[in-house]
């Protein structure tokens, strides 16, 4: 294990801590990754169990979790990371479709700040996000079939939420006209569930203000540049610029990652850091270049990251610090690519000093191009620099991306600062990244679902239970030999003591790994 020798016992014992996090809902992303970045760093992340986290379509049990947080939680928590989806409504899925009243969700943020009272000594954060402009999509049929919105009218909705608020040209209000005709009540309820949440979101900001958690982090889930989103946004900024300092309340791009960044905030946090970031780019244009469902240039994601995780960025030439970030933007050109590859090799040679890269890959934005997104990974393997990285991630979206690569660099620098670090739980963090977003997103899913396609199954946001199965079985028979090419080739020093793959939900754009490794035998 690697130590730092200058560690004092009072920095040990800062980061020899548990803390609590209720998580978005229970897929890997929210669930699982900020638990593995404790325990790189040595730290214990619970989380309520698991039967109360809903899955899906089924919401979570906020009530129950409440309960647990005040009679079963840790006692000796020293962070406690709270999804307000999660508390308000049952989770991501369940806060995008109508269910319960503004004022069911403001009793349950009252619960938990009473919660919150009776553990003053640790610090509290919540996260929540604003609501998509897309409810979730999935077809009309099995149980799916009574969910909001299923089948045609999740397009028409979302069509609708995309227009300008309010429509501006005679071609905007003609389509909003025609798309309110054919949605009838299913608008007027995507509406309610808007301004519920939006209503919802203010209050958990209010709470905040009035002293009840120390922190609030709200990201905007996948949008568009105009849209219905912009009116909530602009409420929610309105009231945090006049009652919140920035270090107490941030509202972003992003949803999913939220817990991980919040959870590396945590994490420097007891290790006494404000780690030091410098980015660096495969080609200029960041500044410039947004993604398709972020609002901001890619640059200005990366910035609120990187604040929102307890670090501060760097400048350009600051060679000092803590962390170098090499993003990798699409089509960068054949000689960009191959000096940004030999500025990762650069700092990666053995000797350098710690701690060693996080990489973020974005080329995934270039969406019709699979060999470009391969080809990074594929390159850090040839040239035995893929299992000399603190971090790497590469899925969904910049916001997704950034805020697994930094969290995972800034766990390793917290767990080398007090000696916590642990290289095992490293490793299998590692692994599990490079086997999803790179096997099972460039290779493996593509497979499975024209497999389920050949079958007839051309809908795959939500599989009946024989075709769940299937496609269970064809990812599992496909990503295993896959991770363990991936292992041989990354970590030739680790050795597989288990490997668990599945379908978290019962659809193909996620898969789960349960990655168990051990130092190999000599």
């Amino acid at each position: 294990m690697e130590k730092d020798s200058t560690v004092s016992v009072v920095s040990l014992l800062a980061l020899a801590a548990t803390f609590v996090l209720v998580p978005l809902d229970d897929r890997p992303v929210t669930l699982q990754l900020p638990k593995m970045l404790g325990a790189i760093a040595g730290v214990r992340v619970e989380t309520p169990p698991r039967e109360l986290l809903g899955h899906y379509l089924t919401p979570g049990d906020p009530q129950a979790i409440v309960r647990w947080l005040r009679d079963e939680s840790p006692r000796d928590a020293s962070a406690f990371i709270v999804s307000t989806d999660m508390i308000d409504f049952g989770g991501l899925i369940a806060s995008r479709a109508p269910g319960a009243a503004a004022y069911v969700a403001q009793t349950r943020l009252r619960d938990l700040a009473a919660f919150r009272a009776q553990r003053p000594q640790a610090a509290f954060t919540l996260f929540g996000t604003v609501m998509r402009l897309a409810p979730t999509g999935v077809p009309a049929l099995g149980d799916a079939a009574g969910f909001f919105a299923a089948g045609e009218p999740v397009d028409w909705l979302t069509d609708y939420a995309r227009l300008p608020d309010p429509p501006q040209s005679d071609a905007d209000k003609a389509t909003a006209a025609k798309l309110a005709g054919e949605l009838g009540g299913d608008l007027s309820a995507y509406l309610a569930t808007r301004a519920r949440d939006r209503e919802v979101d203010l209050y958990a900001l209010q709470l905040t203000a009035q002293g009840a958690f120390d922190r609030i982090v709200i990201g905007q889930d996948d949008a568009w540049k105009t849209g219905l989103h912009l009116r909530d946004l602009s409420a929610l900024r309105g009231f945090a610029g006049r009652w919140l300092s920035p270090e107490r309340a941030s509202i972003e791009s992003g949803a999913d990652e939220l817990g991980m960044i919040l959870t590396g905030a945590a994490l420097a946090h007891e290790a006494h850091l404000v780690p030091s970031i410098r980015v660096r780019y495969s080609r200029p244009g960041a500044t410039t270049e947004s993604d398709p469902l972020e609002p901001n240039p890619i640059d200005t994601t990366i910035g609120d990251v990187i604040r929102a995780s307890g670090a501060v960025r760097a400048t350009d030439n600051d060679t000092g610090a803590d962390i170098d970030l090499f993003v990798r933007l699409k089509d960068t050109s054949a000689a960009d690519e191959a000096a940004f590859l030999d500025a990762i090799a650069a700092a990666t040679i053995d000797g350098a000093k710690l701690p060693r890269p996080a990489v973020a890959d974005l080329t995934f934005l270039a969406s019709d191009d699979i060999p470009q997104q391969r080809a990074l990974v594929e390159a850090m393997i040839a040239r035995g620099i893929a299992g000399k990285l603190d971090a790497f991630a590469s899925w969904n979206t910049t916001a997704n991306t950034i805020g697994t690569a930094v969290p995972a660099a800034i766990a390793a620098l917290a767990g080398r600062k007090t000696g916590n670090f642990d290289p095992v739980k490293h490793a299998q963090f590692m692994l599990d990244r490079y086997a999803d977003d790179y096997a099972f997103h460039d290779f493996v899913r593509e497979a499975v679902n024209s497999d389920l396609s050949k079958r007839g199954i051309d809908d795959h946001t939500y599989l009946l239970p024989e075709a769940a199965s299937y496609a269970g079985a064809q990812n599992r028979a496909a990503l295993w030999p896959q991770t363990l090419k991936l292992l041989a080739s990354i970590y030739p020093l680790y050795r597989d003591m288990g490997l668990t793959i599945t379908l978290p939900w019962d659809r193909t754009f996620e898969t789960e790994l349960d990655v168990r490794l051990l130092p190999a035998r000599h």
